[in-house]
């Protein structure tokens, strides 16, 4: 069997619209794209962002017959491209339409194609757990991509893992802060430190946290939790290394938190950063912390570093 997949091209202000054309139409699926290479971070609790321009994909089984489609009933399920596409520019005129015809094929296998061994340093990699590891005598930080956020793919996130390829951690406490899939914490442990405080708002992250660092064996070595049964459990917690890749204004709202948690000289660092936002992260955390380090990464991400300064 094939499937009918068309692809719209909207502003902002027409998502919702034909999104909902789409699936009174009868999609199986309906998938929204960046159509502009426009940068969008994680979105804080509540909120959910979207791109200027957007690609509205919706996917159809196919089917042979044309089917009639009444522009004031939407329950019938026309599967025709040019009848569909007909019928969602009647109600918004502007948007450009494509279709194509795609084979079946196992969609989870699919999926997983896309990943591949990442390396983050000289013996240090991150492996999609279905593949065998580039270099088995190599640190190799073993992931379910597919839990939470943080698959080492993006940008910040391969900007905090490459820091912590090259810091010291031996030994080191060390406080994963939005700790997503728990890909920086399980890497610091895999990469020497004997604990972690690894913590996130959205329990499906502290899920993701705690299955990874079980694929790796470091479950032994890790705390999960939300930020407030950090502060309840550990009122006292001062780590060696503090790592954190979320977003500027919570970045900036936790600096007197993490001049808390950080020991005299503890090292420091932050992503999820655009370039436009490094000048005021570093403000900041000037009174507690000395950022003197930057790195950038597809040109616009940027992950900032440095060490807290003595008390």
């Amino acid at each position: 069997m094939r499937w009918l997949q068309i692809r719209f091209e909207v502003t902002k202000d027409e998502v919702q619209l034909v999104e909902t054309l789409l699936e009174s139409l009868g999609a199986v699926s309906v998938i929204l794209d960046d159509a502009a290479d426009q940068p969008l971070l994680e979105p804080l609790p509540g909120e959910t962002p979207i791109w200027d321009q957007v690609i509205v994909t919706g996917l159809f089984n196919e089917v042979v017959d044309s089917l009639h489609i009444d522009l004031e009933h939407t329950h019938s399920e026309p599967t025709d491209p040019e009848q569909i596409i007909a019928f969602v520019q009647a109600q918004a005129p502007t948007v450009r339409a494509f279709y194509e015809y795609l084979e079946e094929q196992v969609w989870e296998r699919s999926w997983m194609d896309h990943y591949e061994p990442i390396q983050c340093g000289e013996n240090f990699w991150i492996v999609p757990e279905w593949l065998t590891p580039p270099d088995p005598n190599a640190v190799n930080l073993i992931l379910d991509p597919g839990l939470a956020f943080g698959t080492g793919n993006h940008a910040s996130t391969f900007l905090c893992l490459q820091w912590l390829g090259k810091t010291d951690l031996k030994d080191k406490v060390v406080i994963d802060y939005g700790c997503g899939s728990g890909i920086l914490g399980v890497a610091a442990l895999l990469l020497g430190a004997k604990q972690v405080y690894a913590t996130d708002i959205d329990p499906q992250a502290l899920l993701a946290t705690r299955q990874n660092a079980a694929i790796n064996g470091t479950e032994s070595h890790i705390w999960v939790g939300l930020p407030e049964e950090l502060n309840k459990q550990f009122p006292n917690l001062q780590s060696d290394v503090i790592v954190a890749n979320i977003l500027a204004k919570p970045l900036m709202e936790l600096a007197p938190v993490f001049a808390e948690y950080s020991l005299p000289n503890g090292k420091i660092a932050l992503a999820g950063l655009i370039e436009e936002q490094v000048e005021g992260i570093r403000e900041a955390y000037a009174p507690w912390f000395d950022l003197n380090e930057q790195e950038f990464r597809e040109e616009n991400w940027c992950r900032l570093s440095g060490h807290r300064i003595n008390k």
